[in-house]
């Protein structure tokens, strides 16, 4: 890192709910937000939330014809701008990722194509990848860059990767990242249950991200946003400061698997190290989807990086399932948090031994693809 880099702000929307407050009280129940909706484990937006979604939609005549991937992310960087004290003066930039887009929007429009021949007006603009970070740029005002990208479920993790390269280059002094993404369709949970996956079974814990001992995949699908603002330097206000980016790809064997010892995680977590002694990390949030070789390989990959001391291991999926190109910021907005309030969020169906201090955390993720991400955050 040339320059240290501040998150002054951090805003999720999420079946934990949109306020810190909120997100944080949830965290620190052993109580997970998975249940069953037609037919399908997932963990899905409370009524509530639903329900302020469609006032939002409702406010604007230009928002009712918007996918809610594009609606949850206006309204958490309105949150993450406000707690920033950003406004549209600042003319900072923005990169918000999704792994699929406007999913919802997209299946219908096809689904009126096929019955029809012909399809509406709006299906294209509305459906386009860089729908999100545009609609947040007008939402919002600003005239600095926008970014959209793709790059599955390391998406907003590497939209992290992006903000931090243009402010180290004095381009601009601020950033907006983050992910959205609302994948609860039936077409998206068939396509995950195709790869053989996805949960089959409603116990305790359906999601069993992290255990290492399960028998069957177990990973669940989930929906929201989570944005961060970035700035230049360290400021009084922030919540966190960014001490270390890292990135890798793995030559593919597989279009959806890592290899054994996760080859990307070890290079991408050595790059955020850099010359940071790795017994000094007290906590990694990992990704672990709750698949038996994708845990296993990130697990791999943890204890060939820190062979003298594996930091505390500790991940939000078994709570809130995968949001995929999404799930890297509430993984880190989970870290900003345990160093903000100096407390460790254990996974309840783990022995997992608590770490003495909370001062360095590294937050992974990883994408079909091979493409990993680790961001180191400091208090």
């Amino acid at each position: 890192m040339l320059k240290p880099i501040s998150i002054t702000a951090i805003s999720s929307y999420s079946p934990l709910g949109k306020t810190s407050e909120e997100v944080w009280n949830n965290y620190k129940t052993n109580n997970h937000c998975i249940t069953l909706q037609d037919g399908h484990l997932v963990s899905a937006l409370s009524k509530n939330l639903k329900a302020e979604i469609l006032e939002l939609r409702a406010s604007d005549q230009k928002y009712k014809s918007l996918d809610d991937s594009v609606l949850f992310g206006i309204f958490s960087a309105r949150k993450a701008s406000e707690a920033a004290q950003w406004d549209k003066n600042n003319n900072f930039g923005i990169n918000i990722g999704s792994s699929r887009g406007a999913t919802k929007l997209f299946e219908n429009y096809h689904e009126d194509f096929l019955k029809r021949n012909k399809t509406e007006t709006l299906s294209s603009p509305t459906t386009t990848l860089g729908n999100i970070s545009s609609w947040i740029a007008h939402d919002l005002q600003t005239k600095g860059p926008e970014i959209s990208h793709s790059i599955t479920c390391s998406t907003a993790l590497h939209a992290m990767l992006n903000g931090v390269a243009w402010l180290q280059s004095g381009l601009t002094s601020k950033f907006l990242v983050g992910g959205s993404e609302a994948p609860l369709t039936a077409f998206t949970i068939a396509q995950m249950q195709a790869l053989k996956i996805y949960a089959r079974n409603n116990v305790a814990y359906p999601c069993q991200a992290l255990d290492l001992q399960k028998k069957q995949n177990t990973m669940i699908l989930g929906e929201g946003a989570a944005m961060a603002c970035l700035e230049s330097g360290i400021k009084e206000n922030a919540l966190a400061t960014v001490k270390g980016i890292g990135y890798a790809t793995e030559v593919l064997k597989h279009n959806a698997s890592l290899s054994t010892n996760a080859d990307c995680f070890q290079d991408s977590m050595a790059m955020a190290l850099g010359d940071l002694n790795p017994d000094e990390i007290d906590v990694i949030v990992t990704h672990t989807p709750g698949t038996i070789k994708g845990d296993a390989a990130e697990v791999n990959a943890i204890n060939k990086v820190f062979k003298n001391k594996v930091p505390a291991l500790t991940n939000n999926k078994w709570k809130i399932g995968h949001t995929l190109g999404a799930s890297g910021l509430l993984s880190l907005e989970m870290a900003v948090l345990m160093l903000v309030n100096q407390e460790f969020i254990a996974v309840p169906y783990l022995d997992t031994q608590k770490p003495k201090r909370l001062k360095n955390v590294l937050v992974n993720a990883v994408g079909f693809g091979g493409n990993a991400v680790s961001i180191l955050i400091s208090k």
